[in-house]
């Protein structure tokens, strides 16, 4: 069931969203070349902890996964794009990082991810990232209210294509407010003015992902990191939105 939420609700989910995006643009200045993926990992617990927020990954336990998880962070390097479980890895010049966070402040949830590179980038790493930016900027845009889910999607491959890319259509976005995932789903490549309308009220985490030489996908045997089939790089952004009469607004924008 969609749960359209009031302004008043929206307002709730900013205030968790802005946590979201203040504390990812702090991990990104955590992490460096010599930094343990444990250590970003504890520092996000010890400021969720402050702050009096609630993970939404920690004891989440899908049908996907070998669950609970049991971090508050999803840590991603080079060719693992979703679901990176945090381990005893030391960050080397030239990684590629996807930080993916989800939580909850007096039961209200926001979801975003990042990606960048550590140390020294390779061009082709920055396109690569610029790319599932560039992605999520024309899906929040076509987030409009009246509109459709599939302009959302269209939106998303069309940039995937336009910089050489294909698109995995096994995870997406997705509806979140009370809990992190919610319906609807929503891919990350499909037809415009196609699929469920974009009613005012309506939440959502949008979050394009990709593989620089593939669209396929494989996990490893902790049964959650799920990373590119042929071992290329990968990217991921997101960003919680809600759907107003006025137009799409970010909850979780960074500093």
């Amino acid at each position: 069931m969609i749960e359209l939420k009031s302004a008043e609700e929206i307002a709730k989910m900013a205030v968790a969203g802005q946590f979201v995006g203040e504390l990812l643009a702090e991990l990104r200045g955590v992490a460096a070349v010599g930094v343990n993926l444990m250590d970003i990992e504890r520092h996000a617990r010890g400021r969720i902890k402050e702050r009096g927020a609630e993970s939404c990954y920690w004891d989440y336990a899908p049908s996907f996964g070998r669950g609970p998880f049991r971090n508050v962070l999803c840590l991603s390097v080079n060719d693992a794009v979703l679901h990176g479980l945090p381990h005893d890895y030391v960050l080397r010049d030239g990684d590629l990082l996807s930080i993916d966070m989800a939580l909850g402040i007096d039961g209200w949830n926001a979801d975003s991810a990042l990606s960048f590179v550590v140390g020294t980038p390779d061009p082709a790493d920055l396109k690569l990232i610029e790319a599932t930016e560039v992605a999520l900027d024309a899906a929040i845009k076509a987030a409009q209210p009246g509109g459709r889910i599939g302009d959302i999607s269209a939106a998303i491959g069309a940039v995937a294509r336009d910089y050489g890319y294909g698109v995995n259509h096994e995870f997406g976005g997705h509806g979140i407010g009370r809990t992190m995932h919610e319906a609807p789903h929503i891919s990350n490549d499909g037809r415009a003015r196609r699929g469920m309308r974009l009613d005012p009220g309506l939440t959502v985490a949008i979050e394009p992902w990709l593989c620089a030489t593939t669209d396929k996908i494989k996990y490893d045997q902790d049964g959650w990191t799920i990373r590119s089939a042929d071992g290329s790089r990968t990217a991921h952004s997101e960003h919680t939105v809600a759907i107003t009469p006025t137009g799409p607004q970010v909850l979780t924008l960074r500093p």
